[in-house]
C-alpha cells in the first residue's frame, strides 16, 4: 500500500506546484511557498505516512534546516537590495553641485547636477532642465 503523501514525492509535488506564480515569473519552490507552507507539508508528511515505512527524522530535520537556509539567503539578498539603494541615495547627493558626463540616448552630454529626486527605480539628476537617471552617469568632475 502506498501512503497518501510521500516524505519526499509530496515535498517535490509542492515544490514544484510553488515554483511559478500567478503572473507567470518563477521563482524558487522554498521562496514562493513560505514558512507557514513548509510547516503544514511537515505535518501532512506526518499524519499521512504509513506506519510501516515512517518518514526518516534526519531527513525531516535536514529539509527544515534547508528551508531555514533559504530563508536567511532571502533575507541577506533583500538587504543587500536596500543597501545599493541606500548607497546609490547617497552617491547621488553628493554629485549635487559637481559636474557629470553622462550618455543621453546614445550621444554623451555634460553638466552641473543641480538637484536630486529619489523614485522608485532609483535616484535620478537634475542637469540643467534635463532629467538624467543617475545609472546613465559616466563620468563625476568637481566643479
Amino acid at each position: 500500500m502506498t501512503d497518501a503523501i510521500g516524505a519526499t514525492g509530496a515535498y517535490a509535488a509542492a515544490a514544484a506546484a510553488s515554483t511559478t506564480s500567478s503572473s507567470g515569473t518563477s521563482a524558487t519552490g522554498f521562496n514562493a511557498m513560505g514558512s507557514d507552507a513548509f510547516l503544514k507539508l511537515l505535518v501532512a508528511q506526518l499524519k499521512y505516512q504509513d506506519p510501516s515505512h515512517p518518514a526518516d527524522g534526519t531527513q525531516m530535520l535536514g529539509q527544515s534546516a534547508q528551508f531555514q537556509m533559504v530563508e536567511k539567503l532571502q533575507q541577506m539578498a533583500d538587504q543587500n537590495t536596500q543597501l545599493l539603494a541606500e548607497q546609490q541615495t547617497l552617491a547621488s547627493v553628493g554629485l549635487v553641485g559637481r559636474t557629470v558626463a553622462y550618455s543621453d540616448s546614445g550621444h554623451a552630454a555634460s553638466g552641473v547636477v543641480s538637484s536630486v529626486r529619489f523614485s522608485p527605480g532609483g535616484p535620478v539628476l537634475t542637469i540643467g532642465s534635463t532629467e538624467v537617471p543617475l545609472t546613465a552617469v559616466t563620468e563625476v568632475r568637481s566643479s
